[in-house]
């Protein structure tokens, strides 16, 4: 029987020798190590040995079981190996030059961002930044939301946990930390560190407790405007809305401001634009973003007098601006890292 052991462990290397793939190797070891394997069957003879024959046939026998495995062990491993490198595709050479035509991109989100700011500059506007993280009152409370306001509930903004702690100025004893919803804390920033009269525009990331679709994002960014300067009205808001979009859509677009409300501006509207050149949405009116005069009340918050000072502010959502400049119907596809998709939008840096 010590010569059935050699045989078989003779057997199983010469069958995984030629064995090139997983299947091929589970056919083998069921043949050897399986319920009815040649090793298997052998081992269930034992009981026909002598008595004092057995305890040494025994050992023999897990001996022999163990080498087989250890032999199924390794082929396995080289057969995984060749499955791994045939994923990988040809190995690369590191020392060859990289192909001549492949560059780096901008993103598109990148791209309609400067785009915006470049059009804003024209007319005086500067650009302004702060931290995405904020206070509560940054956010809410210096930007006239009521304490009971829906944005304040924790269903749609993101909080820090309470014992959070953030080198931000402090306004109140006791507040929460957040991941911004909108970059309008950035004017109130910005007119606590600067007086009037000032023209700015605030790019920057966003965050809300959105579910995710088509077009919603938890993670966004927006643009937002602010200016304040004595005796500002809203026909002057009227005329750089309407250079900004003239702009970034061309002569023929027609644009209105409807009635609409926010707790830090009043008169408060929405802005529609109709474009003939905007492919589905053409000759269409949509919303485009928000705007308003500046409630005196947050004029008060930053220790500005309303009855000496006025201004206007505007914000926008700068994926939904891409979304329209280039008909994309998904805001998904920005965050989806595809360079099938993003290669299409995007400009060599």
């Amino acid at each position: 029987m010590e010569k059935d052991l050699q045989a078989i462990v003779d057997e199983a290397t010469q069958k995984l020798n030629s064995v090139t793939d997983r299947p091929g190797w589970d056919s083998v070891k069921a043949t050897i190590l399986g319920p009815n394997g040649s090793l298997t069957q052998l081992g269930k003879g034992i009981g026909k040995l002598a008595k004092e024959d057995r305890p040494v046939f025994g050992q023999k026998l897990n001996r022999t079981k163990k080498e087989i495995e250890a032999i199924f062990k390794s082929s396995l491993s080289l057969i995984e190996e060749k499955e791994d490198l045939e994923i990988l595709g040809p190995e690369i050479d590191p020392t060859l030059p990289p192909p001549s035509n492949f560059t780096g991109g901008t993103h598109p989100l990148t791209n309609t961002r400067r785009k915006i700011v470049s059009i804003f500059r024209k007319i005086g506007f500067t650009v302004a930044e702060a931290s995405e993280t904020e206070t509560e009152w940054f956010c809410f409370d210096a930007l006239n939301t009521p304490e009971d306001h829906p944005a304040r509930d924790e269903q749609d903004t993101l909080f820090f946990p309470p014992n959070s702690n953030w080198s931000n100025i402090k306004q109140k004893n006791k507040e929460s930390f957040v991941l911004r919803t909108h970059t309008s804390s950035v004017q109130i920033r910005t007119l606590l560190r600067e007086k009037p009269p000032l023209r700015i525009i605030a790019p920057g990331r966003c965050f809300r407790r959105d579910t995710v679709d088509a077009t919603h994002s938890a993670n966004f960014h927006q643009t937002e405007g602010l200016y304040v300067d004595q005796n500002v009205t809203i026909k002057d808001l009227k005329g750089v809305l309407d250079f900004f979009l003239k702009e970034l859509f061309g002569n023929k677009v027609e644009t209105r401001l409807r009635p609409s409300f926010f707790p830090f501006t009043e008169p408060s509207f929405e802005v529609d634009l109709r474009a003939p050149n905007i492919g589905k949405l053409s000759d269409q009116w949509i919303e485009i973003m928000g705007c308003g005069m500046v409630d005196p009340k947050v004029l008060q918050l930053v220790d500005l007098n309303p009855d000496e000072w006025s201004g206007f502010a505007f914000g926008m959502g700068i994926e939904r601006i891409a979304m329209i400049l280039h008909g994309i119907d998904d805001i998904r596809h920005f965050y989806n890292n595809d360079f099938r998709f993003l290669s299409q939008f995007s400009h060599s840096s």
